[in-house]
């Protein structure tokens, strides 16, 4: 959310938040009656955060064609903005994806920022895309995506040029998925030694927020290889982008964000 008020307000755009956990949907009102209601008001893009899959899909079925809707994370489903970020970063300090063995590690099950970097990834041509995890962790189907699935850190990490770690996103899990957050640590947090068995030059990336001690020991979250702070920089770069794109095709259709 900071980011996207940040590229907006560099942008000179008017920004407005709304939390739905203590609007006027906790009251009654639906969310499409909440985005009309927005609409009235003359708003020209809503970017839409929302805990169930699919909203931002929804809202942008139900507005004007006018009307822009960024999706910036919508349940399990998907995280494009977050996605574009990573791959930015990607290519700025690794070049060409066609090269590159890319390891996402974690919680790939829970992830909607996984499914959105295997999209882009796989688009874009990249080598090869693997998911690392405890297989409780990990789609039953997820090889259908284009990817190689592991159990074992090693074989995961071994060669790899990006390793992109994920949050153990515990809200979403029903059931215990792991025995405990030490054992996990011990079997799948990234640690120098860990990190020893990608290429010298691999970069390590989290989309945050970052748990340390838990996903990734934390001389391995500030050492050398790490681009974690500058995702977070990059971020604002991609968004102001995205935002400004869409402000200049409602300028061509009349209306001025």
């Amino acid at each position: 959310r900071t980011t996207f008020e940040i590229a907006g307000k560099r942008l000179s755009a008017d920004i407005i938040n709304i939390n739905t956990s203590v609007s006027s949907t906790q009251k009654g009102e639906s969310l499409l009656d909440t985005v009309r209601n927005l609409e009235a008001m003359h708003t020209d893009l809503f970017v839409v955060r929302h805990p169930l899959s699919g909203a931002a899909d929804l809202i942008a079925r139900s507005v004007p064609s006018h009307v822009h809707v960024v999706n910036a994370g919508d349940g399990r489903h998907a995280h494009p903005t977050q996605g574009l970020l990573d791959m930015f970063t990607i290519r700025r300090y690794k070049g060409d994806f066609r090269r590159l063995t890319v390891a996402i590690v974690g919680d790939v099950l829970h992830s909607r920022v996984a499914r959105s970097q295997i999209h882009a990834l796989t688009a874009l041509g990249t080598k090869e895309v693997r998911v690392v995890g405890p297989r409780s962790l990990l789609p039953a189907v997820v090889e259908t995506l284009g990817v190689s699935a592991h159990t074992d850190m090693a074989a995961g990490l071994s060669g790899a040029d990006v390793i992109i770690m994920l949050r153990l996103q515990f809200e979403r899990m029903s059931g215990a998925l792991i025995p405990s957050a030490g054992e996990y640590f011990d079997l799948y947090g990234l640690t120098r030694e860990r990190l020893a068995l990608a290429n010298k030059d691999a970069i390590v990336m989290h989309p945050g927020p970052m748990n340390r001690g838990l996903e990734i020991a934390s001389d391995v979250a500030d050492g050398p290889q790490s681009v974690i702070l500058p995702q977070v920089t990059n971020g604002i770069a991609v968004r102001m982008a995205i935002l400004a794109r869409l402000a200049g095709a409602s300028a061509a259709e009349g209306r001025t964000p």
